[in-house]
């Protein structure tokens, strides 16, 4: 075994020294020459008749040169070394060709290493966990009322968390942080940052250690602890410039004095897992004993024990949360709740599986197109060599020979084209890593990794070996005789050859079909939810997060926003104003909404998503009141029962057939006066029936935060100078907050599947194009091949409209014949991608009737102009064509 693997690499070394070991050899050989005439010359020979003597007792020198090589090196590599250099020959030769299929693998194997970069990210690769398989996040079954009905209150999290036995750990976080959040303030600079709360065991349980520092401890997350922070590492390196004796200064958090205890790895993002879309900034420990009143707020996260699976630790859910508690100084409330075990990593890409997949086989139809078409292209070329093989033929070589030089020049081809694909793929990663308007989860740490360099080698090789298969079919199919005649002047093309060619073509154009259609059932869709009734105008409406502080009092509370509002009114260009807690689209929450005096079954209501808000908000957002009217000003804290302004929905259901105006709801058992009725509004998703909304007074109930909403018809940057001073005139800490229209919510609301859309609409008008490529190149050819042909019909009377109709006629025969197996396969394909579909038939009449009509004007425009060329053929031309 050692003396085969020191032979191999003896073999393997003197691949590289060829030149030094050809010389030695020479040198060997004519040091034995000038012995051999030396001894015939001490015979009495001449010195001419020694040398003749000496070189035929030699034999031949080359032969003997070739053995030497044979023993001394791999002959296998040494072929193929040989099949590489002939190869990159013949592309010097034809330049624009290898160009052309460059380009297109470029493209088609870009656009999968890119794509397959995703899947891998999203759905492939586990979470950047310690044993991801064990977490699981805890929600209820039931989410009619947002986030607030798969949240859990604190003291039910803590029951939770003594009784299950399924469990290593649980911990939660706040569920209802909003962006720009929090305040710090640097250099007397007030700067947005978004910070969220998170259980003191947060990051022990997901198994997460901080690069620089330590995690909570427990007397950090109670009530009056020392105000501590962990800040994530691209903010540490954004804003303090990868200070690492940050650690253990304070810094000032909304005004207050807070110690940085660590920062955060780069490989935890909690917005990609969490929140896709967010940034989260900075990190402080949640006082549960100071949450325990607010009601449903923590999302929870468990580590399961070994061994324990999800339909364990389901079964066990199924017992004890039905007996957890909302508040537990009130044992006769009833949480209600319910539990649903997901393991983590389900649940953050879980909904994105099937739109993944679809776009992974969207992606490899291009391939697969892109394969064909060169396929095609290798094919002319490989007749248009007819003569060379059969030359080579000639002189020995076999056909293994020729097939293994036409699939090293397709080979070489298609790791071309990775090469350059790779580098438009890390192009591509880098644009989809850092844009911030793509609400993917995970999307940050996507990445060209390890797995997806294999993928690439794997793509490139058999994509190298399908495209190089037609030509090698032919060379181990065909008479080389056969073919050197059919190559020569005057000679139509065989008929093997055309139909293989026009096989390749059909199932381009069915394939571009497939694609056509699924892009046309998206983008149909996509529409569909674009024209959905928002019930406001996003497009005419900004907002900018405004920081106030009113010391929980409403009478200041009602100072402050009055005089905000004044001052942003009396602003050039700005018709309408209001302030909000909360916008459509963004973070919800929910109340108990109900009718008073009226009994309902359990769980018969949903919660209604709650808005506090100031006068004016509605008319800002464009949204329509039906009936009574808007909150106002008098609407104080003093003047008796509160008022809520319900949307149609939930008003409709609490009193059917009545005027809900002047009725008494009950809002989380309080008593609550309906003064108004709006229309619904789409608040959490634009796919999705608007669910129960209320808009309360911010006199009366204490907000949230504040967003300031204005209507104009001015773009934001045009008036963010304007509003910020008139802010900071009231309160000179107002951080420099983004002032953005409504409309980047809504953006931001459909963008997975404006992402999905662009990319699969994008891969659908490339694949038209290289079946249009493909139909064009074959028909060209058909005509460049039958040129004598088209003279003779022509000198014997056919007119140059009729050799024109039959060029169209072969092109639409092709066309015709893709496109009715490429139909036929997408109603299968539509069928699949149904549920991807919002408000659209799967069998869409209007989606195949443009992709029929879209193809064949495609495929008549590439027919005419190889058709217009024929009809030009001067006849005499033509007979003497070689």
């Amino acid at each position: 075994m050692i003396d085969l693997m020191r032979q191999f690499l003896h073999r393997l070394r003197s691949l590289f020294l060829q030149t030094q070991l050809d010389g030695e050899l020479d040198a060997e050989m004519a040091t034995h020459l000038e012995l051999a005439v030396e001894e015939n010359m001490q015979r009495g020979m001449s010195p001419e008749e020694a040398r003749r003597q000496a070189l035929i007792r030699f034999g031949g020198a080359e032969q003997a040169k070739e053995q030497h090589r044979d023993a001394r090196s791999l002959p296998a590599l040494d072929e193929i070394s040989q099949d590489v250099r002939y190869a990159l020959r013949t592309f010097r030769r034809d330049p624009v060709f290898v160009l052309i299929a460059v380009l297109i693998l470029t493209l088609a194997i870009g656009a999968n290493i890119a794509v397959f970069s995703v899947v891998n990210t999203i759905l492939l690769r586990p979470l950047p966990f310690p044993h991801p398989q064990q977490l699981a996040f805890i929600t209820a079954a039931d989410g009619r009322s947002g986030m607030s009905s798969l949240t859990y209150s604190v003291d039910a999290y803590d029951e939770l968390l003594h009784q299950n036995n399924s469990f290593q750990d649980v911990t939660g976080y706040f569920a209802f942080t909003s962006t720009n959040n929090s305040k710090l303030t640097r250099d007397a600079k007030a700067l947005p940052v978004t910070s969220i709360n998170v259980v003191c065991n947060f990051y022990q349980t997901l198994g997460v250690q901080p690069m620089l520092g330590r995690a909570f401890e427990a007397a950090e997350c109670r009530k009056n602890g020392r105000p501590v922070v962990l800040l994530s590492y691209a903010f540490w390196r954004r804003q303090f410039a990868a200070n690492r004796t940050l650690v253990g200064d304070a810094i000032s958090l909304d005004n207050k004095p807070v110690t940085v205890i660590g920062v955060l790895p780069p490989a935890f993002d909690f917005g990609s897992i969490f929140s896709p879309g967010a940034k989260v900034d900075l990190f402080v420990p949640a006082a549960l004993d100071d949450m325990e009143d607010w009601g449903d707020t923590l999302a929870l996260v468990g580590r399961m024990k070994p061994g324990i699976t999800v339909p364990q630790a389901q079964a066990e859910a199924n017992i004890i949360f039905p007996r957890l508690h909302f508040n537990s100084k009130h044992p006769e409330w009833g949480g209600g709740y319910s539990g649903r075990i997901t393991q983590l990593k389900e649940y953050v890409t879980g909904k994105l599986r099937r739109s993944l997949i679809v776009l992974w086989c969207a992606v490899g139809l291009i391939l697969l197109i892109a394969c064909v078409n060169l396929a095609n292209l290798l094919l002319a070329r490989a007749s248009a060599r007819s003569k060379e093989f059969a030359m080579r033929t000639a002189l020995g070589a076999g056909r293994g020979r020729l097939i293994r030089q036409l699939l090293t020049e397709s080979l070489l081809l298609s790791g071309a084209g990775a090469l350059f694909g790779l580098s438009l793929a890390f192009r591509m990663i880098f644009y989809l890593a850092h844009h911030v308007l793509i609400a993917l989860p995970l999307l940050s740490s996507l990445t060209i990794d390890g797995i997806a360099l294999l993928w690439t080698l794997l793509v490139s090789l058999l994509a190298g070996i399908f495209f190089g298969l037609a030509p090698n079919l032919r060379m181990s199919t065909g008479n080389l005789q056969e073919a050197l005649k059919d190559s020569g002047a005057g000679m139509t093309q065989g008929k093997k050859h055309d139909r293989l060619r026009s096989v390749l073509v059909i199932s381009e154009i069915a394939l571009a079909c497939v694609l056509l259609v699924g892009a046309g059932l998206l983008l149909r869709s996509f529409l569909r939810v674009l024209d959905v009734d928002l019930g406001f105008q996003p497009s005419r409406a900004a907002s900018i997060t405004v920081d106030y502080d009113d010391e929980g009092k409403p009478a200041k509370r009602a100072v402050i926003l009055q005089d905000i509002l004044a001052r942003v009114k009396a602003i050039p260009g700005i018709e309408k104003a209001g302030i909000t807690d909360n916008l459509p689209l963004d973070r919800n929450r929910s109340w108990g909404l109900s009718a008073k005096g009226k009994d309902y079954r359990d769980s018969e209501l949903p919660g209604a998503f709650v808005y506090i808000v100031t006068p004016g908000y509605l008319d800002a957002m464009g949204m329509r009141l039906l009936a009574g009217r808007d909150i106002s000003w008098s609407d104080g804290p003093d003047v008796g029962t509160p008022v809520a302004v319900l949307n149609k929905t939930s008003a409709d259901y609490l009193w059917p057939n009545e005027d809900p105006v002047g009725r008494i709801a009950l809002v989380n058992g309080k008593d609550v006066r309906v003064i108004g009725v709006v229309a619904d509004v789409r608040e959490s998703s634009l796919e999705t029936r608007p669910g129960w909304q209320m808009y309360l007074s911010s006199i009366q109930q204490g907000p949230d935060g504040a967003e300031l909403v204005v209507s104009t018809k001015l773009p934001p940057e045009v008036l963010a100078s304007s509003v910020m001073s008139v802010l900071r005139a009231i309160n000179p800490g107002q951080p420099a907050t983004e002032f953005r229209t409504i409309q980047t919510h809504v953006d931001h609301a459909v963008s997975p599947r404006r992402f999905f859309v662009a990319l699969v609409s994008f891969f659908a008008v490339l694949g038209l194009i290289l079946a249009s490529l493909g139909i064009y190149g074959v028909i060209s050819y058909s005509v460049s091949r039958q040129t004598q042909e088209i003279g003779i019909r022509m000198a014997l009377g056919a007119t140059a409209n009729r050799v024109q109709l039959g060029v169209i006629s072969k092109t639409m025969r092709l066309a015709l014949t893709g496109i009715a197996l490429g139909t036929l396969a997408s109603f299968v394909v539509a069928k699949a991608i149904a549920s991807l579909l919002f408000a659209t038939d799967p069998n869409d009449p209007p989606t195949f009737a443009a992709t029929i009509f879209m193809l064949s004007l495609i495929a008549v425009l590439a027919g005419y102009i190889p058709a217009r060329r024929a009809s030009h053929v001067d006849p005499m031309t033509a007979l003497l064509f070689n």
